[in-house]
């Protein structure tokens, strides 16, 4: 074993261990002894993804992505010893890395890194030890990989890599490009693991998004399209000969889908795809690969989307899937009859399987961040990470899970927080006939077709650690509630959503908890957009937080990257540009009078920076308070630490600003 390889490890697992015992031999603090959730604490929160088991089971590779520092979160490969029992990180760089696969004999872990010039290569590493090597070469990135079924070579996808022409017209900043013509697109490799030599399978005007191997190792099955530069769903699933690149088209699926794989006899491929044409992909698809249409597996006997799922070797599949703010664990056995799985606590998305059908998953909850469990199906889960240990010192709040009725009889499933009971002083404040109404904020998720689950939310625990209490509705639109659920907003923005917001908020002043002078509203993306819908709608909500909406749905359309998702809700706004419009917060913008705060990445290009200028141009001119705050080159989710701060701090400031009668002023960027 290569000596630095074996200190390292020895260092982090000892290290890792310390903390685990000590956080063991010091059991969860006392309520006493817990600190309170400020923002910059909040930002230390591991997350964890890509379970993979070993072919011979002894270890389990995933990925963490670490807390925000500098300018950006980085991801390292952790491995899971079953025999020692022991977690250890096995990846350093001073960048990412991600995607850890295992080679077939489990001797290799080969995985994804941008370690050198930023440029994302596949790199081998030796579980005997050793550091990575890479195996792909060049000014490109590559965007996925498998390994063949003999281990003898990696299918990946990638673009054609940069010439040397290419490269010096950027270095002299005579760098136009022809939008779509000039664009590279990711085709399909084929690199010898032994001799590094590559060579590409398909075309370089196509575009390939996913890759799995059929087991005979003589074709590479792939989800790819023609037409890249459509902004309509084109992707099909083709088969391609690995001897010359031969191309078979095997289906066209309508709407989007993704999660290919391959069931372990090959006689099956599977995806995760829409019933009809969307708006999002829902249930688990079947393939047999001699046929031309797949048959859907979940969608009359379960009706949840499908989060994660494996192939087992007997040709059943393990699933999970959203339901409601939790999740179902399923089993399908190989002729399709469906069993649940009761495991406690259940996974929270991610999910990997062993062959003796072991289930490792993550597993979270609104009081518990996210760790690695393990479940034999005969006892109790076991936990193996404690990545996040450092969370026990909070104070969190429960959330209390209910219904209410919207305004045409749908029952919503909804969350609140509220402030941790004061013990020293006694108080039940917000309890119906305590002491005191809350000041309350209701946050909307983003999506539409998204959903608020049983997890950490820092916006709203740090609400409640500051004496607010949150209202997290899963409205009309939300997955986790069957299709027809998901469909219930389309063309409907502004309209039914809206109304299921508002029956929640009037629930919770008639039951006493929200104090009707002190509603305020926020959300990000699809949340942030119905924050600019409320305020154009009512003025009850005395503060407003928008981040990254949608202010005028006909130029979102028209400068959004991929847009096909919005044509499923409303269309195209050339032939109909009604619907459009009279779900645009702009139209009545006229009507606001809440004082909204603006947040915005400039380099988003999923909501761009535009939307939210149009909100606050309309706010100056009809004279609302408002404050836009634009932050340099962040995307639609922030990466930056002190961006991350700075907003969370901002959101403070506003709803106490706007909410509470001392105002106070601690929490505003620039305040003492």
């Amino acid at each position: 074993m290569h000596k630095a390889f074996r200190v390292r490890g020895m260092v982090v697992a000892v290290m890792y261990l310390t903390a685990t015992v000590i956080a063991l031999g010091q059991g969860v603090p006392s309520d006493e002894q817990k600190k309170m959730l400020m923002p910059e604490g909040s930002l230390n929160l591991r997350n964890i993804a890509d379970l993979q088991f070993s072919p011979v089971e002894e270890g389990l590779a995933f990925v963490v992505t670490e807390p925000a520092r500098g300018t950006g979160r980085l991801k390292h490969i952790w491995v899971y010893d079953v025999v020692s029992r022991m977690a250890r990180q096995v990846t350093f760089s001073a960048k990412s890395e991600s995607s850890p696969r295992w080679s077939p004999a489990g001797k290799q872990l080969a995985f994804l890194s941008d370690r050198e010039d930023g440029q994302q290569q596949i790199y081998l590493m030796s579980m005997n030890g050793g550091e990575g090597r890479a195996i792909t070469k060049g000014k490109r990135s590559v965007k996925a990989f498998e390994w063949s079924p003999d281990g003898k070579s990696i299918a990946f996808l990638a673009p054609d890599v940069k010439t040397e022409e290419e490269e010096k017209k950027e270095k002299d900043k005579d760098d136009a490009k022809v939008v779509d013509k000039d664009d590279k697109h990711a085709r399909l490799w084929i690199v010898d693991v032994a001799t590094g030599e590559t060579r590409a399978l398909t075309k370089p005007n196509w575009n390939f998004d996913e890759l799995a191997w059929l087991p005979a190792g003589d074709r590479v099955v792939v989800k790819g399209t023609d037409r890249p530069e459509s902004d309509e769903y084109t992707e099909r699933i083709f088969a391609v000969q690995v001897a010359d690149g031969t191309m078979k088209e095997l289906v066209k699926p309508r709407g989007p889908f993704g999660e290919m794989r391959v069931a372990p006899d090959g006689k099956t491929i599977s995806y995760v795809g829409t019933r009809e044409d969307g708006p999002e992909p829902h249930d688990l698809m079947l393939l047999p690969v001699t046929a031309h249409a797949a048959r859907n597996l979940t969608g009359a006997s379960l009706d949840r989307p499908v989060q994660d799922y494996h192939w087992a070797k007997d040709g059943s599949v393990v699933l999970v899937a959203a339901n409601g703010f939790s999740n179902l664990l399923v089993t399908y056995s190989a002729d399709g009859a469906r069993q649940d799985l009761s495991a406690a606590p259940g996974p929270a998305g991610a999910m990997a399987l062993t062959g003796g059908g072991e289930i490792a998953f993550v597993s979270q909850a609104a009081t518990r961040p996210q760790e690695v469990w393990l479940w034999d199906q005969k006892s109790a889960p076991k936990q193996i990470t404690h990545l996040n240990d450092s969370w026990k010192q909070y104070t969190l709040s429960e959330p209390e899970f209910y219904t209410y009725k919207s305004f045409d009889g749908t029952e919503i499933q909804a969350a609140l927080l509220k402030p941790r009971v004061s013990q020293s002083a006694n108080q039940e404040i917000g309890v119906p006939g305590g002491k005191s109404k809350l000041p309350l904020i209701a946050l909307v998720h983003g999506g539409p077709t998204g959903r608020w689950a049983d997890a950490i939310e820092t916006w709203g625990q740090l609400l409640a650690a500051h004496g607010y209490a949150v209202f997290y509705p899963n409205i009309r639109g939300s997955v986790g509630y069957g299709q027809k659920f998901v469909e219930a907003n389309r063309g409907d923005w502004g309209g039914g959503d809206f109304k299921d917001v508002m029956a929640g908020v009037e629930d919770l002043v008639k039951r006493g908890i929200a104090d009707p002078q002190k509603l305020g509203i926020g959300g990000w993306s699809y949340g942030g957009y119905m924050a600019e819908w409320a305020i154009t709608q009512t003025n009850v909500f005395k503060a407003a937080v928008s981040g990254a909406g949608m202010a005028d749905l006909i130029s979102e359309f028209g400068t959004e990257d991929h847009p096909a998702g919005d044509e499923w809700f409303y269309g195209v706004p050339w032939e109909q540009p009604e619907g459009f419009l009279n779900s645009s917060p702009f139209v009545h913008l006229k009507n606001a009078k809440t004082p909204t705060l603006v947040l915005q990445g400039d380099a988003d290009t999923v909501d761009p920076l535009g939307q939210s200028q149009e909100l606050y141009r309309g706010l100056k001119r009809y004279g609302v308070e408002a404050e836009f705050v634009v932050y340099p080159r962040e995307p639609h989710g922030f990466h930056e630490e002190k961006h991350l701060v700075d907003r969370l701090n901002r959101i403070l400031g506003w709803y106490d600003k706007y909410l509470k009668k001392e105002g106070p002023q601690k929490n505003l960027p620039g305040k003492s």
